[in-house]
């Protein structure tokens, strides 16, 4: 029998953020499966999915002016919305929370905590290295105190980083040992081209995401600027809008549709991702489903286990980071090693990002957790 899940996410996939994106593609599989049916609360600043078997979506009144002001995603929801999804985890037999920090998130924990629910929680964000060093303190701050508490206290955590697991192994005592869960991709539809269908005059390096500090913006900025003869396409959406460059090389696609991503990914030569502070983008499984190969920051390559022979990778963050990635593109372009390592990225993908396992994986941390023996 499927296991009622109260499920909270900050937004709802039309966000496009890669956390929602996930979660939704993993409530649908495991309705599917009749191994849950769902609850699904999350903002109501985007529309809720279409209705599907086994997922109700209750959209939660919010405010999401801290993410217009300031490009950080922290939705605020009503005292009615907060009462709702407080009443939900009261009555669930599983509550599966994504990322610990979010008000939302809290209110749920402490909901289920009292009603003696057992609560599984997704871990997808680290440690960010905001510039502002006010922002720095304040989310150290938040981790150290609602992390150890949330994910100390979760019945079981599952992270889809190694990277962002050992950052929070440091200082939280878990439960239950946490457990490492690769987000799945949809290798039917994120699959390589066939080679006559990329032709372009110049090479192709495409960044895909959010238009926001951690992503490494000012990186991508200096990087097609010294790098005129390559085309840039920057597809996302966000409060620094690469439009205001005014480079020649530069294309802004903002905010592609589900239906755009798979021809972005297979029109470009290289994904760029110089970003801090996260864990697995979902950006970057895609991109290399499509068997394009993918230059990363080596913290974001340290959270894929065994991908050293496939992932591309460079330090960042630091003064001399824009001159190293620019020699680094430039011997890469001028060399054949983008193009023979097209199929054996496509081929890591296939082989470590299969949603049929982590839905698995999933479908029997929710049996156990629903299980009567599992309540407190």
């Amino acid at each position: 029998m499927a296991a009622r899940v109260t499920l909270v996410t900050h937004y709802y996939p039309a966000h496009r953020g890669g956390v929602e994106r996930v979660a939704g593609q993993l409530a649908e599989r495991l309705a599917a499966s009749d191994s849950a049916e769902f609850e699904w609360h999350a903002s109501d600043c985007d529309a809720a999915p279409a209705a599907v078997r086994g997922i109700k979506t209750v959209p939660a009144r919010s405010w999401n002016g801290i993410e217009r002001l300031l490009g950080f995603p922290y939705p605020l929801w009503s005292t009615g919305a907060l009462r709702r999804l407080a009443q939900a985890c009261r009555s669930a037999e599983v509550v599966h929370l994504h990322d610990c920090l979010y008000f939302a998130n809290v209110v749920a924990y402490l909901a289920a905590r009292r009603a003696g629910r057992p609560v599984i929680v997704t871990q997808h964000i680290g440690h960010v290295p905001y510039r502002n060093p006010l922002l720095r303190v304040l989310l150290a701050m938040a981790n150290g105190i609602l992390g150890r508490w949330i994910l100390g206290g979760a019945d079981r955590v599952v992270f889809e980083s190694a990277t962002v697991q050992d950052y929070f192994t440091r200082f939280v005592r878990f439960r239950a040992p946490p457990l490492l869960i690769a987000n799945g991709v949809d290798t039917d539809h994120f699959a390589p081209a066939a080679a006559a269908g990329r032709r372009a005059e110049r090479p192709v390096l495409l960044f895909l995401g959010r238009f926001v500090e951690k992503k490494g913006l000012s990186v991508l900025h200096e990087l097609a600027r010294r790098l005129p003869d390559t085309q840039w396409l920057l597809a996302g959406w966000g409060p620094l809008d690469p439009s205001s460059w005014r480079l020649p090389n530069v294309r802004v696609v903002p905010s592609p549709g589900a239906a755009q991503l798979a021809s972005l990914y297979r029109e470009a030569d290289l994904f760029v991702l110089p970003s801090v502070g996260e864990g697995v983008p979902l950006s970057l499984q895609e991109a290399m489903a499509c068997g394009t190969p993918a230059l990363v920051g080596e913290e974001t390559a340290a959270g894929i286990p065994g991908a050293e022979q496939v992932l591309l990778r460079e330090r960042v963050g630091d003064a001399a980071a824009v001159e190293r990635w620019s020699a680094r593109i430039r011997a890469l372009l001028g060399s054949g090693e983008l193009q023979a390592l097209r199929p054996r990225v496509a081929a890591f993908a296939r082989e470590h990002w299969s949603w049929q396992r982590c839905v698995g994986r999933y479908a029997e941390l929710i049996a156990a957790s629903a299980a009567p023996s599992a309540r407190r």
